[in-house]
């Protein structure tokens, strides 16, 4: 047999079944992410943090998923998805349960920490992973197919959380998370398959890079800058908003559920609608630099409307944080196929895990800085939501300048 790339085998059908599997990762991924931000209201009264402490917890979780990121980017091109994903999210769920274990601040300080480590995993392996098992102009539809799982577990947490810790205690929702996270190893460990050869990709094998290598090209500065300044966006949506509905909108924990679920809900349609947009487009045959390019730009304006949520109506910000935070999720997967594109194959998984430790970086710094200037400004939220509107411009400023044409990496 020919084994050239234009004789290599087509994309398979069951690429689509790893795809499901990898949108279940995400989906909980988020639910045990937003576990925290959605009881702040209830521990509040029992740690008497400040926003500062409470954005310190949530850095420390930043910090160790920085570093989970860039180890598990490794472990993954090293040991491959199938052992490199069952490893992460056996972790984060250890992680996750732990939780139910502490009650004070040190205490979430330490839990935090773990969970951020293992669930540094998720989006190295998942990018990879569609990487290998899809062609390229279905791979930004791919990507925010499984990033929607984390719409959707957002969507699911305020639904859900708030209702068990009534209940059952607090503690019964982290437990709760880290047994999904043990389910769903159950499923990916015999269900994943070695993924096909791709017409497009080479047949040779896969070479181990390391880090200082992805560091001395541009691609990789671009996407990591581009990380550390829209990241923190997400993550703001993430921690502070149930905060934001309590204090500007004057929602108790219970109160809060369907306002959180409608916002959530609006990002999984919109986001889900504008991966499968892009797809369409790029079939149509047009230049993939050009569509990768309008798409960033587009998404990029779609964000700056959330400088004017301050001093809306409960129902008029939900709106408009909802369109914000679609925006936000249909940029990273630009952004998450354009690393595909601009990097070989086999340095995929730690170039994106370099991407995410930049981000998560920016998110480890922000939530501090959130946390002090609500501490000290009545206009607080005035103040980050402009941050959140026009982070995006910036980023695609930069990132179109340093790679103009999202040449392919010469590693």
């Amino acid at each position: 047999m020919n084994n050239t790339p234009n004789s290599a085998p087509a994309a398979s059908p069951y690429r689509w079944v790893i795809l499901a599997l990898l949108f279940f990762a995400t989906t909980i991924n988020y639910i045990d992410r937003q576990i925290l931000a959605l009881l702040k209201p209830m521990l509040d009264g029992e740690l008497h943090w400040t926003n500062e402490q409470y954005g310190m917890v949530n850095s420390a979780f930043q910090a160790a998923y920085a570093f989970g990121l860039l180890g598990f980017g490794w472990f993954i091109d090293r040991f491959g998805t199938k052992i490199g994903y069952a490893v992460s999210i056996f972790a984060w769920s250890a992680a996750a349960a732990g939780h139910a274990l502490v009650g004070s601040i040190p205490g979430f300080y330490y839990a935090r920490i773990a969970l951020g480590v293992g669930e540094g995993g998720n989006f190295p392996a998942a990018i990879k992973t569609t990487a290998q098992w899809f062609p390229r102009a279905e791979r930004a539809f791919a990507n925010a197919l499984f990033n929607s799982g984390s719409n959707i577990g957002a969507l699911i947490a305020p639904a859900v959380i708030p209702i068990m810790a009534v209940n059952y205690g607090w503690r019964s929702t982290f437990v709760a998370a880290g047994v999904l996270g043990i389910i769903w190893i159950l499923f990916w460990i015999p269900f994943y398959k070695k993924a096909p050869q791709l017409a497009e990709e080479e047949v040779a094998p896969e070479r181990k890079i390391p880090w200082s290598s992805l560091l001395r090209v541009k691609q990789t500065w671009a996407y990591m800058i581009a990380k550390f300044l829209t990241d923190p966006v997400w993550w703001f949506y993430l921690i502070w908003l149930p905060d934001y509905f309590k204090k500007e909108q004057h929602l108790d924990i219970k109160a809060m559920g369907l306002p959180l679920v409608t916002l959530y809900g609006i990002v999984t349609v919109l986001s889900i609608f504008a991966g499968w947009a892009v797809k369409k487009i790029a079939e149509r045959g047009y230049d993939m630099v050009k569509v990768r390019k309008v798409s960033l730009l587009f998404f990029a304006l779609c964000s700056l409307p959330i400088f004017f949520v301050r001093g809306l109506g409960m129902w008029e910000a939900v709106l408009l944080i909802g369109f914000a935070a679609s925006a936000h999720q249909a940029w990273s997967a630009s952004l998450y196929a354009a690393v595909s594109e601009t990097f070989p194959r086999d340095a995929v998984a730690s170039a994106s895990g370099l991407g995410g430790m930049a981000g998560s970086i920016g998110g480890m710094i922000f939530p501090i800085v959130a946390g002090r200037i609500l501490d000290v400004s009545s206009n607080g939220y005035a103040i980050l939501f402009a941050f959140c509107a026009f982070a995006y411009i910036v980023a695609f400023t930069i990132h179109h300048f340093m790679l103009p044409r999202l040449e392919k990496a010469q590693i």
